[in-house]
């Protein structure tokens, strides 16, 4: 701690002034003056402040803090000087003895040196409000007795706007956990979306490939006049229409197979075989063996003992 102090050099100065008789007068003055000063300095200042000696007695107090000990008559501000603030400090009881205890600690170690300051923030409820104020014990450098000031700024409308930005923190973080759940049954429910649609598609292909191409081929066997046949030629175009969508969908699921391989598939899937696939699409069975081999390749089925219907059936 600086053992040197201007102003109290200034003051032994005076002080000695004052010592000459033809000089006594004028030092008075000054003193008085510079007294004078200090007060008006002392009172102009919001926060509620009190000088104490080394024993913890307040020997001054300025007009902020007279004015709040009167209107709120509490112990822990005193209204007159001559009381001693640690012993006010220790004898706290009730929910604010832990906290006053605390204050009355680190007091005297600002008197005793073993600190230079002391600050705490503490909230102060009373019949009217819940207020929060900063406690600050300094003490004065280089002056001799030891003196040590006690300021408390009253800090509720910071703490209200900490508190306020606390809850709007919270309530962002509750926010972004919500929009982080909601993405997450989102992206669940578009991909449930994504396999029922795969599915229908497939299920379409198939009853089409089942219940509708098998008869089709069929009546181009026989023997139809020239509308029977425009309009049958017109039922498989817009069958196709109709299929297509679905179709362009599983040639890129099934490895860009072409659209004959992904007829033969599909009836593959359905448990068809060569020959009934051969009969359906009106081909010879060594074509439909010539289909099956290239499904076979592009799918990657090298080995000869695994079974297409198998795996058509596992990738959808």
């Amino acid at each position: 701690m600086p053992k040197y102090s201007p102003y109290v050099e200034f003051l032994k100065s005076l002080q000695k002034r004052n010592e000459d008789p033809s000089k006594r007068k004028e030092t008075e003055k000054t003193l008085k003056l510079i007294d004078w000063f200090a007060h008006v300095v002392l009172n102009s200042l919001s926060a509620h402040i009190a000088i104490l000696d080394e024993t913890g007695i307040i020997i001054q107090t300025n007009q902020a803090w007279r004015e709040f000990a009167q209107s709120n008559e509490l112990q822990i501000r005193p209204r007159t000087i001559g009381i001693n603030y640690l012993e006010l400090c220790d004898s706290a009881h009730g929910d604010s003895a832990q906290g006053a205890h605390e204050v009355a600690q680190g007091v005297r170690d600002v008197i005793s040196g073993k600190i230079e300051e002391y600050r705490l923030d503490y909230p102060l409820s009373t019949s009217k409000a819940k207020r929060w104020f900063y406690l600050r014990v300094t003490r004065l450098s280089g002056y001799d007795p030891i003196r040590v000031v006690v300021s408390h700024d009253e800090i509720t409308m910071r703490k209200k706007a900490e508190e306020a930005l606390k809850k709007r923190e919270s309530e962002l973080e509750l926010q972004k956990q919500n929009l982080v759940e909601a993405n997450t049954a989102l992206r669940v429910l578009l991909k449930n979306r994504e396999e029922d649609k795969r599915k229908l598609e497939e299920k379409v292909i198939a009853n089409v490939q089942q219940l509708v191409n098998i008869y089709v081929m069929k009546l181009k066997q026989t023997s139809l006049d020239p509308r029977q046949s425009q309009y049958l030629e017109i039922l498989e175009n817009n069958i196709n229409e109709i299929v297509s969508p679905f179709s362009h969908s599983l040639s890129s699921k099934y490895f860009h197979l072409t659209p004959k391989e992904i007829q033969v598939a599909a009836l593959v899937k359905v448990g068809k075989t060569t020959k009934e696939i051969a009969e359906v699409m009106n081909i010879s069975t060594s074509v439909i063996d010539f289909h099956r081999k290239n499904i076979r390749k592009k799918l990657g089925l090298n080995n000869k003992k695994d079974n297409l219907q198998s795996y058509l059936i596992s990738i959808g």
